[in-house]
């Protein structure tokens, strides 16, 4: 393996601080596996379809946008521009590509929701007819279900872009995920914190995804030193209720997946949620399964996501999620900001 290792990011601020974060604890545990050699990582900027125009509102219902901020680092990989990629979890396509390997899914950060509201209002305190935006049908499902008061508009952006939307009055507040807000350490701006029963999040919100090129051995081993095995069996069930689902991230559902040790009795439970855009129709499901070891028990994950897709389904979930048109390459540009 090189002493010096390229790793693959989108440009944007959260995509560069998740690598960074990443590249250091990988080259601390290097150091502890062979102390007889310096390693270093290099970041590679890569720029993604979905990065192109940051500045569109269009909905990514209407885009058919899955992947877009994805498919670019990949393809860098594949033509050996870098060694290794870093991602969102939740923008991976459910599909998993030839020639890559999912090598590593570091430990987790919160995956909740947040509200960033005007004046230090948090979601119950706004006023009927407030303004909120967010560029997710899952968030907005979510937050109708719950009040059928307030407006909902989407928008796109980076998480300053978003936050600056709130400052100049555009809208009343804004919704993002708390794991982007803690990376760059603007977390304490949050006005409210969505609890999992208030709003489940997108299936592996706040984990990060790290592929690379299966035959590269050993640096695949290098990358496992930072597999954490409980978010790895939580994420893998909540992709496989969202792969039976057939949803992609522009659908509105959630799921959330914990893992429980009580000592005798370990335990996955997986909740999840799909709604109407409008807040009219929602279900919401959970299943637990019995495990032992999250490092062996990942068929039993994706068993769990299955099933309760399966129950989903029974209860009409497929109704509520679109079949998104296909989209020319050229518009794929136009898809939502992943970074939050």
């Amino acid at each position: 393996m090189p002493s010096v290792l390229r790793l693959g990011t989108r440009r944007s601020q959260l995509a560069r601080t998740q690598s960074q974060w990443f590249a250091d604890r990988l080259v601390t545990a290097l150091s502890l596996v062979a102390p007889e050699r310096e390693f270093r990582v290099e970041l590679v900027e890569v720029v993604t379809s979905g990065d192109v125009s940051a500045a569109s509102n269009t909905p990514l219902t209407s885009l058919g946008g899955t992947g877009v901020f994805v498919s670019a680092l990949r393809e860098a990989v594949l033509r050996d521009e870098c060694d290794f990629a870093v991602h969102s979890l939740k923008d991976l396509p459910n599909a998993q590509p030839e020639g890559l390997t999912l090598a590593s899914v570091p430990r987790r950060e919160c995956p909740a929701d947040v509200l960033i509201g005007r004046d230090d209002l948090g979601f119950d305190e706004l006023p009927a007819g407030s303004v909120i935006g967010t560029g997710s049908p899952r968030r907005a499902a979510q937050m109708l279900a719950l009040r059928d008061d307030i407006t909902i508009i989407g928008i796109r952006g980076n998480i300053d872009t978003r936050i600056g939307k709130v400052t100049t009055g555009e809208v009343d507040a804004v919704v993002l995920a708390l794991a982007g807000l803690r990376r760059i350490g603007r977390h304490a701006e949050a006005t409210h914190v969505f609890t999992s029963e208030q709003m489940l999040p997108a299936p592996g919100q706040g984990a990060l995804a790290v592929e690379c090129r299966p035959e590269a051995v050993a640096l695949l081993a290098a990358l496992r030193l930072i597999d954490d095995a409980v978010t790895r069996v939580c994420v893998l069930a909540e992709r496989a209720l969202l792969a039976r689902l057939e949803a992609g991230c522009a659908a509105p559902v959630g799921a959330l997946a914990t893992y429980q040790n009580s000592g005798e009795d370990q335990t996955l439970t997986l909740t999840a949620f799909a709604g109407s855009t409008d807040g009219a129709t929602s279900i919401r499901h959970t299943a637990t399964a019995p495990v032992c070891d999250p490092r062996a028990d990942e068929p039993v994950a994706t068993t769990l996501g299955r099933a309760l897709a399966e129950q989903m389904l029974d209860a009409g979930a497929a109704l509520l999620i679109p079949v998104p048109d296909p989209v020319p390459a050229a518009d794929e540009a136009l898809a939502r900001e992943g970074d939050s």
